[in-house]
């Protein structure tokens, strides 16, 4: 009688395919001409280990497990990846010396399961750098202005150049962005170097520029973190990483595209600081505020939000989510990205790649019982039925269009072919909205207008009288203007607020929706409900010391007839 033991047996092929993968890994040395090495059979240095984060080390397929000084021993799966060549890079440019040698995966898989060991187990993943509390405390006690920061970036642009690594210097322009509340990053390479600038308040600003000798190892970086592929740099990348401060995660959007002179990067910084604002603090102004509360505390129907990139969309969707979110309501977004994460709230993104498109996402999403669904754009004319179908089915959705004003989304959804008979059964509301630089109240100055600007406010003044005759206005005789001090880093501005404008779908907004109207069909029929303009909106803004006429002028077309 044969006596099979199954735990024997499995015992038995596993240290036969151990010794096989060892027999491999001994081949390959030899091809790459490198020496084999066995970590069952050697010590490991914490303190060599400690030199790459496990994060990092798993994404390379290697471990340091011995140092010598300045020489540094790796075991690595692969001579050839790309993550170790940025190691390598790396290491060498802090003045070690890179021995490599050859090994299995059993053998990584002992030397990374001595970071937990060591106590230096990772608390980032592939993808995170993790900046330490500590590290943003200091940076945002000492950043109190865009001087300060430019400084203490050069002395990092000289200290890298001088040998040192990258890491610090970048960590440096992160915290910076940070401090400052910048939306992006821009590192721009030019003929004579690099330029790196950080956009605040919708507006960029020059911050340094740097040798473009240094460049290289910044890309390498910035790519190992987001997870691109170091070798491809004639092609366009989309990457993400993640930023542990303050107790927050905050994401950074990675985007690559070639250049004549090298890879232009852009990091876009998604603060989830930048979204919690109360519907008082977009800058809606009363009568408009009710009419939001009320029309999203509807059972069912869209609103739609119109605005180029940058207008501040995002922001206003994600509030009037926050604002309706409660355990009895079921809410599912479709995105692309998702750029912020909301507790409470069921977030899907776009994957074309995979044919999940908004339009299938918002297929999929309807059978998972929802009260209410955001899509994050109605591009196409199948997205568009969907979400014009779900509103009449007892939903309340949220999208996004691509209008220049609240009266263009009505002829948008004709031409995307949807029946002007249900438009009016499913549309709630359409909202246009601008975003525009806030004046610092530090130093913001009082001027008189002057004579032309004083004709145009007062044609815009007298279209509100008409509107709304119950608002007492504002002097046009007087406006305010940017003077700069430290409180908003000599810019004058500090801050961001809305312009807005609405349509409310009534019964004249209703009838003349059936005649495929033009914009200023619907903006004539829209006269009654009252509801200001972006134009009008700002002026208000202006004349109450909250923007300048500039800054307005630069996102809404101030000499556009009135209507």
């Amino acid at each position: 009688m044969v006596d099979f033991n199954e735990d024997k047996q499995e015992k038995r092929l596993a240290e036969l395919k151990e010794r096989e993968a060892e027999e491999l890994a001994q081949m390959l040395a030899g091809r790459y001409g490198l020496t084999y090495i066995d970590l069952s059979q050697s010590p490991i240095n914490t303190d060599a280990l400690r030199l790459i984060p496990e994060a990092e080390a798993r994404l390379a397929g290697l471990a340091a497990f011995k140092i010598v000084g300045r020489n540094i021993h790796l075991a690595l799966l692969s001579p050839q990846n790309e993550h170790y060549l940025a190691i390598k890079t790396d290491l060498e440019s802090k003045n070690y010396t890179v021995t490599p040698y050859l090994t299995s995966i059993g053998s990584l898989t002992r030397a990374w399961e001595r970071y937990a060991e060591a106590g230096l187990a990772s608390q980032t993943y592939a993808g995170a750098i993790k900046i330490s509390e500590e590290v943003i405390a200091e940076n945002l006690k000492n950043f109190k202005s865009l001087p300060e920061i430019t400084t203490r970036i050069n002395a990092d642009v000289q200290t890298t150049l001088g040998g040192s690594s990258v890491s610090m210097l970048l960590e440096t322009i992160l915290a910076g962005a940070l401090a400052t509340e910048a939306s992006d990053i821009h590192f721009e390479p030019e003929e004579s170097g690099i330029r790196l600038r950080y956009r605040l308040d919708g507006v960029l600003e020059d911050i340094v520029n740097f040798p473009l000798k240094i460049y290289p190892a910044i890309v390498s970086r910035l790519k190992l973190v987001s997870g691109l592929k170091l070798n491809l740099k004639q092609t366009s990348q989309d990457g993400r990483f993640t930023i542990r401060a303050k107790s927050e995660e905050i994401e950074i959007r990675t985007s690559v595209i070639p250049g004549a002179y090298g890879e232009s990067i852009v990091l876009r910084v998604l603060n989830p600081e930048s979204i919690r604002v109360t519907f008082e603090t977009l800058g809606v102004e009363p009568a408009l505020l009710k009419i939001f509360e009320a029309e999203i505390a509807r059972p069912n129907g869209i609103i739609l939000l119109t605005g180029p990139t940058g207008s501040g969309k995002t922001t206003t969707l994600y509030s009037f989510l926050r604002q309706i979110n409660s355990p009895s309501t079921k809410i599912i977004t479709i995105e692309d990205p998702i750029e912020y994460h909301l507790t409470g709230i069921n977030q899907t993104q776009v994957n074309v790649k995979e044919g999940y498109t908004f339009a299938n996402g918002l297929r999929s999403a309807l059978r998972q019982d929802p009260d209410v669904i955001m899509v994050g754009e109605i591009r196409d004319a199948e997205t568009a039925e969907i979400a014009i179908n779900s509103a009449l089915t007892g939903h309340l959705v949220f999208s996004t269009l691509h209008t220049n004003n609240a009266a263009g989304t009505i002829p948008r959804l004709i031409d995307l072919g949807v029946n002007p008979k249900v438009i009016s059964s499913a549309l709630n509301l359409a909202i246009a909205q601008r975003l525009v630089r806030k004046l610092c109240d530090q130093c913001k100055t009082a001027i008189a207008t002057s004579e032309n600007d004083k004709v145009m406010l007062e044609k815009v003044l007298a279209s509100i009288k008409v509107k709304r005759p119950e608002l007492t206005l504002p002097a046009s005789s007087q406006m305010w203007q940017a003077k700069g001090c430290t409180a908003c880093n000599g810019d004058g501005y500090q801050g961001r607020v809305g312009v807005f404008e609405a349509i409310k779908m009534d019964e004249k907004i209703a009838q003349v929706a059936i005649e495929n109207p033009s914009e200023r069909e619907i903006k004539l029929a829209s006269g009654p409900q009252g509801i200001l303009d972006m134009r009008q909106d700002g002026v208000l803004k202006v004349l109450t010391g909250v923007t300048t006429l500039d800054e307005l002028g630069r996102v809404v077309d101030l000499t556009a007839e009135i209507i």
